[in-house]
């Protein structure tokens, strides 16, 4: 019996030393499979977060960790919108006091389907002459079918010396901005402007143009014009009173600034849409710096773009010095130029220039220039979009065609040799200098 139980405990005792390697080998199988899971999906996972934050950190470094911005600063740099699609032009016409007329037959002048326009009749006028140009606009049948043409509801006073131009023109920017996503430039024209060429000519001859590039004649303010114009302060009382008057200076003085260099040059100007959000949007607060520092500068719309393009790194390598107009100017220059004449037609088609400046309401200058340069006999200066018949004195453009066509005239050969000029390297190199 002792044997047989001792045998019986021996078999038991063999039986379970199975049980600890088992659960041994069970434990580490656990352990190496959890951990063989764990290092599958985190080691990984830690190292892309690792470089998240890298990329991220990088671009906080690049444009000061504000999307907008570092959006702003690839379309300043790049060519993405060349050769994409035609461009589309912004414009603003604005006029003062009996310029009604004259501010439609300029609008008729310059005006394409594929454009957008905003017209500013400054306070001065009477509300009769804003209601009749109101009334102008809605009741053109085009202008109707299309939708492409504003007058700014809000008649804003504007002194030319002093901010409330500047002010006016980033308000109409600003409404461009909101209602319409397509358009590329900005022109700014007064009711003394006309054009030089068709549009046809110029949407062809900037369609293999950088949209990126801005026309801005500038230059930096030296010698006594810095001490005069970057030490004075003005005050304008156009911000705050509804009559016209003449800006007033302080008797104190300020110092120039440190921060920023101030250039001037024409208040004419072709801007992309990429600088423009930049000084509506601000983001970096440079624009608004600039702002505030022109609100009491004297001729704030010559130096205000001007300045803050220089400034700004993101675009000063876009900036083309010249606006593109052709402007004549008595000797010595006066503080406004002469008003054209018809014995200035040909040094305007010399200029190769596709806007000229001032022209008296309706001197013949402008009758040679419809007649001959426009080949507008109707409302419109005919293009490839008026698919109309004109037999029988009918108007072709009150029919629209495609807007994506053009046809281009000698106005765009003028064009090509202006902008070859212009984009040479030579002519490049002297951009905010």
């Amino acid at each position: 019996m002792r044997r047989h139980a001792n045998f019986h405990s021996v078999r038991i005792q063999s039986g379970r030393k199975w049980i600890l390697p088992f659960f041994a080998s069970l434990l580490l199988s656990v352990t190496l499979f959890l951990s063989w899971i764990f290092g599958f999906f985190s080691v990984p996972y830690a190292g892309d977060q690792l470089q998240v934050d890298v990329i991220s950190l990088t671009k906080s470094e690049d444009s000061g960790g504000l999307f907008v911005e570092s959006e702003l600063e690839k379309e300043a740099g790049g060519d993405e919108h060349l050769s994409v699609e035609p461009p589309r032009l912004a414009y603003l016409i604005s006029g003062t006091k009996g310029d009604s007329q004259r501010m439609m037959r300029t609008l008729q002048a310059v005006y394409h389907p594929r454009n957008q326009y905003i017209l500013h009749l400054d306070l001065e006028a009477p509300p009769r002459e804003r209601l009749d140009l109101t009334q102008s606009v809605k009741s053109d049948p085009t202008f109707q079918e299309v939708e492409n043409v504003r007058v700014m509801a809000q008649s804003n006073l504007i002194t030319y010396k002093g901010p409330t131009m500047i002010a006016c023109t980033l308000q109409a920017i600003a409404i461009m901005l909101k209602d319409s996503l397509e358009w590329d430039w900005f022109i700014n024209l007064s009711a003394s402007d006309y054009p030089l060429v068709t549009q046809d000519d110029l949407l062809y001859a900037f369609s293999n143009v950088s949209r990126s590039l801005n026309f801005i004649e500038h230059s930096q303010i030296s010698g006594w014009k810095l001490t005069h114009r970057g030490k004075s302060i003005i005050v304008d009382p156009g911000l705050y009173l509804s009559k016209k008057t003449e800006v007033s200076w302080t008797t104190q003085r300020r110092s120039l600034p440190t921060s920023f260099k101030l250039y001037t040059g024409s208040a004419w100007v072709m801007l992309s849409r990429s600088f423009l959000e930049y000084c509506i949007w601000g983001v970096d607060n440079l624009p608004r710096t600039i702002l505030m520092y022109y609100a009491n500068f004297l001729s704030s719309p010559e130096g205000y773009f001007h300045t803050v393009i220089c400034k700004a790194e993101q675009y000063r390598r876009t900036a083309i010095s010249h606006d593109l107009h052709y402007i004549a100017w008595d000797n010595p220059p006066k503080q406004h130029p002469r008003y054209l004449t018809i014995n200035d037609f040909d040094k305007m088609l010399e200029s190769n220039a596709p806007f000229a400046r001032k022209f008296a309401k309706d001197d013949p200058a402008l009758d040679k220039i419809d007649k001959e340069l426009l080949g507008r006999t109707g409302r419109f200066a005919p293009g490839a979009w008026c698919a109309g018949s004109s037999e029988g004195g009918e108007d072709p453009c009150s029919v629209l065609g495609n807007s994506s066509v053009f046809r281009p005239g000698p106005g765009t050969e003028r064009l090509w040799g202006l902008l070859q000029d212009l984009l040479t390297e030579e002519f490049r190199s002297k951009q905010c200098s």
